[in-house]
């Protein structure tokens, strides 16, 4: 599985350099190129302009798929090494969404679009984030990925507690907002969005300091 992935996400990175080659000569003189938070562009240039973001944001996500897959090497955490296999996949997950956005970006320029579809793009982040989640409940203790809290760190009981509550909260909003945000405007999606994640962060970083004020008070009344 992971030559496979090796191979693949050089592959999935590579379309949209692919894509951009093969419409090149389509391009209009001027394109969009930044978009503001409601999708709406405010800043536009050349195609040459439009190569380089692509060739960056080529050579970046192959850059995060490799640094997710071998980051467990600098991990000081004693099991940090039977995460790899999940932060691959994880990687792999961030590597597709980056090159799924910067197709997104060439198609809107060769149309003469001057909007990206934020709804989509959230909705993948979405779909992101239950990918993650999918992974939380079997990550081990590790300083790189996951809720790296003092007490989750030095209580691998409580590290294993919190990350099972937030596989399930971050899957479960992960799927919430991919539909939510296809199916309602922007403006509400917005809201939604920020709700959401704010949610399913915070619940397990109080959980997981509850567990930790709990364990203290059961110390402290051993002695």
């Amino acid at each position: 599985m992971n030559k496979i992935l090796n191979r693949t996400v050089w592959l999935i990175a590579l379309v949209p350099v692919a894509y951009l080659a093969f419409v090149w000569n389509n391009l209009p003189e001027t394109i969009s190129l930044h978009f503001d938070s409601r999708g709406n562009a405010d800043r536009y240039g050349n195609r040459k302009e439009l190569l380089v973001i692509v060739l960056f944001l080529f050579t970046l996500s192959v850059l995060v798929y490799y640094l997710f897959t071998n980051i467990y090497r600098i991990d000081p955490k004693k099991y940090a090494v039977e995460n790899k296999g999940r932060l691959q996949r994880i990687g792999f997950a961030v590597s597709v969404f980056m090159a799924a956005i910067t197709t997104m970006i060439i198609y809107s320029g060769i149309q003469g679009n001057s909007r990206l579809d934020i709804s989509l793009i959230a909705g993948g982040i979405g779909l992101l984030f239950a990918i993650i989640g999918n992974y939380m409940p079997n990550m081990k203790p590790n300083y790189f990925a996951g809720f790296r809290l003092p007490w989750t760190l030095e209580n691998a009981d409580n590290w294993k507690k919190t990350h099972a509550l937030a596989g399930k909260l971050w899957f479960a909003g992960g799927l919430l907002l991919a539909v939510v945000c296809l199916l309602t405007p922007v403006k509400v999606s917005f809201i939604i969005f920020i709700s959401v994640i704010a949610i399913i962060t915070a619940i397990p970083i109080i959980y997981s300091y509850r567990l930790h004020k709990k364990q203290k008070m059961l110390n402290a009344s051993t002695y």
